[in-house]
């Protein structure tokens, strides 16, 4: 089955259609799917739900996507770096649903696990347990959470052999990882794709019966969420 295609667009032909919920990698705009973001936004699908940590920052990221209103709804944990998501969200044009961060990516985990839900004491009593069923263990309240099942996975990682197992660099495999797994369908780019037999097996992190389609989408430019600098002290 042929695994590595030539670009974004072509890995994700015939996946695409309106109203998809997509599970995306990355934390800010550490490990985030570029290629992959722009080929959906150049796309003109709509009416998308995301799974994410976040939404990017303003033209980065899935804010690409949100500046289009391509996305209907986010399913995330900190939004606290996009002025057009909060301004969506504040005049009701988005649909936000807030998710611990850990609880989050449990829940991924537990979708790729085939986990239909799990319980957690995270949340509990506050507003992101209101209307979920609750449960005592050992005299402890717990709020049970569904797993996350995507239609399709974006991700990015840092190296991939021609089979697809996958390498993250440091902290950019963050929610790269779960989300690759709760995905039907899983799409990811690297920055380099080598021969079977390069990669040391105990240094694979995502195994190839996860991934479905490869692309290679470098050369990247490093993205800089917020650049601080200091006076330079004299010689």
């Amino acid at each position: 089955m042929k695994k590595i295609y030539d670009s974004a667009e072509a890995a994700l032909d015939g996946l695409l259609r309106d109203g998809l919920l997509i599970a995306a990698g990355g934390f800010g705009l550490c490990g985030i799917p570029e290629r992959l973001l722009d080929a959906i936004r150049d796309s003109g699908v709509k009416d998308l739900t995301f799974v994410s940590n976040n939404a990017g920052i303003d033209n980065e990221g899935i804010g690409k996507l949100l500046r289009t209103r391509q996305v209907r709804k986010m399913i995330s944990s900190y939004v606290g770096e996009n002025k057009e998501f909060e301004r969506q969200f504040l005049s009701k044009e988005l649909e936000v649903e807030f998710c611990p961060q850990g609880t989050l990516a449990e829940r991924m985990r537990a979708g790729g696990a085939g986990i239909p839900a799990f319980y957690t004491k995270t949340g509990v009593g506050t507003v992101v347990a209101e209307g979920k069923e609750h449960k005592e263990f050992d005299g402890e309240t717990y709020v049970m959470e569904r797993g996350i099942n995507a239609d399709l996975s974006i991700i990015k990682g840092w190296k991939a052999d021609e089979a697809g197992n996958l390498m993250f660099r440091k902290t950019a495999r963050n929610f790269n990882q779960p989300a690759a797994t709760c995905g039907k369908v899983c799409v990811a780019e690297v920055e380099e794709i080598v021969p079977v037999g390069s990669l040391d097996p105990d240094c694979i992190h995502l195994p190839s019966i996860y991934v479905n389609r490869l692309i290679c989408g470098a050369p990247y430019d490093k993205k800089i969420e917020f650049v601080t600098t200091r006076e330079r002290e004299e010689a």
